[in-house]
């Protein structure tokens, strides 16, 4: 079999100390994977480098009079799927003891992910003991175990454990039996990520332990009507505690939230043109079990900007309430479709090649709904003017300037060169004027006014 290595770190942390003396806490025992992908590049560093980090600073946000133990596997032979080392004694052990053997560990073998969590199992048993477990994998077991059927065989002969994973780069397909593990642990699976993720991670699983009850809510996102991978960070804004995560690997994901109220930030973790979202006052109560559903699907906007009822050329930006551009594109005088959250909107359309006052637009109050398509057609008005500028028949080059006569506005203006200009301008009447250039600079400058409708054609040979 085809060894794969990777990045797994146990962490069975501190119960909750209330009515408990520190001497009478259940320990710590942190179960470290140095298997050699723990060697791999993540960020400009080892991904044990990054582990040993996040490690260390879990362990220093621990409590002083915490027991800790710290286990060890794939770090002493290269092929051994027995190779696993209880390092520091979880009866006598530090923080500072941990920190150290972390800081010891060399890479090299395999990663018996089933057995570790066996032996440490095997250690609760006999000591009749309940504690916390988290684990934090790179990737999956390489020696044939399965940890999910480890965890339901031990819960099922009542030993008291809580079981978290955090799959630290994992691609969501090699996360079943991992998430499998979770669940039957009465835990939560999380994602890392990178560094700084894998860091926060560890601080809001160490805090969820043993003797909190099991996950009482369930988030599943959609995205018209298919299961989404995303990534949701829960806010207490009562408490104020730090965010509480979860990942839902297009699936029903499940973590404990205290009760009090939250605020749910989901972001997408597949391709999409949907931004995250803010899903607020979601209330989490006692002895409830709760569930949302997040809902991204989208809503399209189907956009096509006409010029006297022809396709034409536009720039167009969609605005939220907030003032906030979500969805910008260019018709290139074709339908052209938007993809935006659910929503109330404004829509700015600019046409291009074309002058005037009414060149650009804005239309208020756009609704767009979940899964559906909403049609809308915006036609400009033109009339065409074609000014040709002449002395004995001959073209001569003029600065051609047009202002629109209500507002004195200046709207456009070109050079005729040697063979005249074309504006397409809204209907209105305009002062034209017309000063020579050149050779013919000093011939007098001449003004007329015209008046545009729409989708008619003004020709005018001025003669100086």
């Amino acid at each position: 079999m085809k060894k794969i290595t990777f990045l797994f770190l146990t962490l069975i942390i501190v119960f909750n100390s209330q009515g408990q003396s520190p001497e009478n806490q259940p320990p710590i025992i942190f179960i470290y994977d140095a298997s050699g992908s723990m060697w791999g590049q993540m960020q400009g560093k080892t991904k044990m480098e990054i582990a040993a980090a996040a490690l260390s600073g879990a362990v220093g946000n621990l409590s002083e009079t915490q027991k800790i133990g710290f286990v060890a596997y794939g770090h002493r032979k290269e092929g051994d799927c027995k190779d696993v080392e209880f390092m520091v004694d979880a009866a006598t052990g530090t923080k500072k003891e941990v920190i150290e053997a972390v800081k010891g560990i060399k890479p090299l073998g395999k990663t018996p992910l089933a057995y570790s969590a066996a032996m440490v199992i095997d250690q609760l048993r006999a000591a009749k003991q309940k504690a916390t477990i988290i684990l934090i994998t790179d990737g999956i077991e390489s020696c044939d175990g399965n940890i999910c059927e480890i965890v339901e065989e031990a819960k099922d002969e009542g030993i008291d454990f809580k079981l978290h994973i955090i799959g630290f780069g994992l691609k969501a397909e090699d996360t079943q039996q991992l998430r499998c593990a979770a669940e039957a642990g009465d835990g939560s699976y999380f994602s890392a990520e990178n560094a700084e993720n894998l860091g926060e991670i560890l601080n809001v699983a160490t805090a969820s332990t043993v003797d909190k009850p099991a996950n009482n809510f369930s988030v599943y996102a959609v995205k018209n009507g298919l299961p989404m991978d995303v990534y949701v960070k829960a806010y207490d804004i009562v408490g104020k505690r730090e965010p509480i995560l979860l990942r839902t690997y297009q699936d029903t994901g499940y973590f404990y939230l205290p009760p009090s109220t939250y605020n749910f930030e989901v972001a997408p973790l597949e391709g999409s043109d949907v931004d995250r979202i803010t899903v607020r006052d979601i209330e989490s109560l006692e002895n409830v079990k709760g569930h949302q559903t997040i809902t991204f699907d989208a809503g399209t906007l189907d956009v096509l900007v006409t010029n006297n009822g022809q396709g034409w050329d536009s720039m167009v930006k969609v605005i939220d309430p907030n003032g906030e551009v979500v969805a910008t594109t260019r018709t290139y005088g074709v339908k052209k479709e938007v993809e935006v959250n659910p929503g109330l909107y404004k829509v700015a359309i600019q046409a291009l090649k074309m002058e005037g006052l009414q060149t650009n637009t804005e239309i208020d109050s756009i609704a767009i709904e979940a899964a559906k398509t909403l049609p809308l057609v915006y036609d400009f008005k033109t009339g065409e003017f074609e000014i040709f500028t002449q002395i004995g028949g001959e073209n001569i080059d003029c600065v051609v300037t047009i202002v629109e006569e209500q507002t004195g506005k200046n709207v456009a203006g070109s050079r005729t060169y040697l063979r005249g200009t074309k504006f397409l301008l809204n209907p209105g009447n305009y002062s034209v004027t017309s000063k020579p250039l050149g050779v013919h600079k000093d011939k007098a400058i001449q003004s007329f006014t015209i008046a545009i409708e729409q989708g008619e054609t003004i020709r005018k040979t001025l003669t100086f």
